[in-house]
């Protein structure tokens, strides 16, 4: 096997020579590279032919994922070994959505049971919720519900609600991340508590943003409801089903998920149960099915055709090969428009590390940042910059080819938009052509040498199109999944570990500081411009 000193050195000099040509040149260069670098999973289609990579390119970064050894992460990460070494977990979203009779193990301990028992316990809530026979305090059935949670206990099912809202409910689903008290009040505003259920998600149910909206909610269905009527109106998912009791809720009113389950990786279990009352149990199970299909496309095609590969090597190529900083998902979807927001969580929590496995700096480049409107929305915001801007920022469309919502020719517009601009970033407009546009239309040379490099287009930016036929719960569940696996592969290629969350824990801590002296405790040393902003805050 390369060792991977060699395969960055082959794909540093073929991202060098890749770089001398322009991206719409390579068609003719490469007869069958439309062919060679798209691919069909689990019903999407991945259009990379876009991207500014040669076949000499593509074919180095396929060497580093070898020399990466990612057959054998792969393996162990649907093994159930210990692939988030600094926690000492293993790490199996893919079990959670596996059908029935899967024998997936955690460090050797069999968890697909236990999977298979959550799952029945949240279809026979789900449906109990949806037929009224689970009522509240009083009777009534319940008509809305309030998620609340924060991070992947928030982006991951509010994403999937978004998604699939239109597929019908008798439930109005709510959302509550932030712990600005404007966010629960809204998410409350016009509410019947008699007919409200509130669903708590925290994986250590001690989250302090979640907590505080937990309480709040409790106290909102008590002074209503009274407080022993409160918990028949609420139920909680979380990895310590004790601290959920503890809090006051009955035990059939818990449903558990593993340490197993990283919280951005979590909307396949309970974490999803919101989604699975609201949207009713066929549709989250054909959301899990979807993401199945992805796992097994992802476990069996070779690197060369697998679609997670692929998008995560074109990623490699911007951020490695070209220094490219930043990246952004543009859903022409309206219903994905959180995608870009779950991206966010996603990838740069999950690789945005400057350390590797060991503990040692990264010699490379890690995530780029991710930002993202739906279109054609964003085509009237940061376009420009894509278009004309000083820095390269590589493009993925996300397209949705049959709509049955709204008119015909709204969604024929949203396509023509979609092509146009992947086409108009890779072509451009030359100096030439624009120059003897103006010609035609009789303008002097004077207002020519002063417009036509306004109206240049330089071309020769990158991007990558993934197509979903329609937007089902099916292909919903493998496009999340395929940025999962995609995620995962820049990791490993990457030699970080793609699980913890180091990151996320020092602004937490000082936070709890800060609240202490807010609330009246002794000072504690800071900055000059902290311990100034906190007494003003005192004030």
């Amino acid at each position: 096997m390369t060792d991977m000193t060699s395969a960055w050195t082959r794909f540093d000099q073929a991202a060098k020579g890749a770089a001398q040509v322009r991206i719409d040149s390579l068609f003719a260069a490469e007869p069958n590279r439309l062919a060679d670098m798209s691919v069909e999973a689990a019903g999407l289609y991945l259009d990379l032919s876009k991207q500014a990579w040669t076949r000499e390119l593509m074919a180095a970064g396929l060497d580093l994922a070898r020399a990466a050894d990612l057959q054998g992460a792969r393996a162990r990460l649907f093994g159930g070994a210990v692939v988030n070494a600094s926690e000492d977990r293993a790490v199996l979203h893919p079990a959670l959505r596996a059908p029935d009779g899967a024998d997936f193990r955690a460090k050797g301990e069999p968890v697909s049971r236990a999977v298979e028992a959550g799952r029945a316990a949240m279809q026979a809530f789900a449906n109990g919720v949806q037929s009224g026979a689970i009522k509240g305090a009083t009777g009534k059935p319940f008509k809305s519900l309030v998620h609340i949670g924060i991070g992947g206990s928030d982006l991951g099912p509010r994403l999937v609600w978004e998604a699939l809202r239109p597929l019908g409910s008798s439930i109005d689903l709510r959302f509550v991340a932030n712990v600005d008290g404007s966010d629960l009040a809204a998410a409350l505003q016009g509410l019947d508590p008699a007919q409200t259920l509130v669903v708590v998600v925290s994986k250590t149910f001690t989250t302090e943003e979640t907590m505080a909206n937990a309480l709040a909610a409790r106290d909102w269905l008590s002074a209503s409801l009274g407080q022993d009527a409160a918990g028949s109106h609420m139920a909680a998912v979380s990895a310590d089903p004790g601290k959920c009791m503890a809090f006051g809720l009955a035990a059939d009113r818990v449903f558990a998920f593993w340490d197993w389950v990283g919280g951005r990786y979590s909307v396949w279990s309970a974490v999803g149960l919101s989604c699975a009352v609201a949207l009713g149990w066929p549709a989250f199970q054909a959301f899990l099915a979807g993401a199945a299909a992805m796992d097994s496309h992802f476990l069996s095609a070779p690197f060369e055709r697998n679609a997670p590969v692929l998008l995560a090597l074109a990623q490699i190529v911007n951020r490695n090969g070209f220094g490219r900083t930043a990246r952004t998902v543009v859903p022409y979807a309206q219903r994905l428009r959180l995608l870009p927001s779950f991206l966010q969580q996603l990838e740069m929590e999950s690789n945005g590390k400057r350390v590797d496995t060991f503990g040692q700096p990264l010699t490379r480049a890690s995530a780029a940042l991710v930002f993202g409107e739906p279109g054609t929305n964003g085509q009237h915001a940061y376009f420009q910059l894509l278009h004309q801007g000083t820095d390269i920022v590589p493009v993925e469309f996300i397209a949705v080819a049959h709509n049955d919502e709204g008119p015909a020719v709204a969604h024929t517009k949203l396509l023509a938009n979609v092509l146009a601009q992947a086409e108009a970033l890779m072509v451009g407009r030359s100096e030439a052509e624009v120059r003897a546009e103006l010609v035609a239309k009789g303008l002097d040379a004077a207002a020519i040498d002063s417009l036509a490099p306004q109206r240049t287009f330089p071309g020769n930016r990158p991007s990558s199109l993934i197509v979903l036929e329609r937007l089902t719960p099916q292909a919903l569940g493998a496009l999340i999944a395929l940025y999962e696996h995609k995620t995962f592969v820049e990791g490993v290629i990457w030699g970080l570990n793609s699980f913890d969350q180091w990151g996320v824990e020092l602004g937490k801590s000082l936070a709890k500081r800060i609240l202490g002296e807010l609330e009246g405790g002794a000072a504690l040393p800071h900055d000059p411009s902290t311990t100034s902003l906190i007494a003003r805050f005192r004030l």
